[in-house]
């Protein structure tokens, strides 16, 4: 049995599993911990457990410690000397004339690195750039190349909920997103209305995407002509989550009606736009 704990290494990052050893840490402990990047810190996120080793889907490296005053120092020199680096950057960028946003710097903990986050609308020679970089810094230099969702997660923001958007506070992963999500949930497909702040489709269309299937599985489609308390109509909306359907009677009335006091007759099909299902 191994002692096993889980850690977070950056705010809303992945977690990964590490080798306790004697080491005593609590949940929300910040530690050091050994990655194939070298020595980098984290916060402890669950409580310690025992694990047999064929549980384990490969070999753990261990934590080293747990934060001393001293790392913390280390850390905030790390913050403070990436916002330098991060001007330092801009400025050779310039002077390359580079097609590329800087979004973040980060120091390895051990300082062994400099990574550098970018995006850009395609790829770019920076072999130039990295050299200069590694001439200023006097370290190795890595440049990685990043989407505009994983930008938004590094810079953070409020989304139009008003709160801190969901990559930057507690998403782990990007799941698929696509705009039929927004079709079925009978949202409006005004870009504006359903893109985040990376421009992108919201993240949060996916939470309740399973819902509103299994629900909309009892509606007839739009157009379907059904047969209700007040007559016969055609359907022009409906409402999955109140459980109603809007109908238009033969003498042109519109009636809204529970789920449950219609009869289908014939079902419609709606005349739609077609829907690019491409994953975002």
């Amino acid at each position: 049995m191994t002692q096993v704990v889980q850690v977070r290494l950056r705010e809303a990052g992945r977690t990964y599993s590490f080798m306790l050893g004697d080491i005593d840490l609590k949940r929300d402990d910040y530690c050091i911990i050994q990655s194939e990047r070298g020595l980098e810190y984290g916060q402890v996120v669950s409580d310690s457990h025992q694990a047999n080793k064929e549980e384990l889907e490969q070999e753990l490296r261990m934590v080293v410690r747990k934060i001393t005053i001293n790392d913390r120092y280390q850390i905030l020199k790390n913050i403070r000397d990436s916002r330098s680096a991060l001007n330092t950057c801009l400025q050779k960028i310039k002077e390359h004339n580079l097609p590329m946003k800087l979004v973040d710097v980060e120091y390895a903990f051990d300082r062994t690195k400099i990574v550098f986050y970018f995006t850009s609308e395609g790829r770019v020679d920076f072999r130039e750039l990295v050299k200069d970089l590694a001439r200023v810094f006097k370290s190795r230099i890595e440049l990685r190349q990043i989407g505009v969702r994983d930008e938004a997660k590094l810079i953070g923001g409020i989304g139009p909920c008003g709160r801190k958007i969901c990559c930057a506070l507690f998403l782990r992963d990007f799941d698929p997103i696509n705009i039929r999500m927004a079709k079925d949930q009978n949202l409006s497909l005004n870009p504006s209305k359903i893109s985040g702040v990376c421009g992108r489709l919201l993240c949060c269309l996916k939470y309740e995407h399973e819902t509103y299937c299994a629900l909309g599985r009892d509606f007839p489609p739009r157009e379907s002509i059904v047969s209700t308390p007040h007559g016969e109509g055609r359907i022009i909306n409906k409402n999955i989550l109140g459980r109603t359907v809007d109908v238009v009677l033969e003498d042109e009335r519109e009636m809204t009606c529970n789920i449950d006091e219609i009869t289908l007759i014939k079902e419609g099909k709606p005349k739609e736009k077609p829907i690019d299902d491409e994953n975002e």
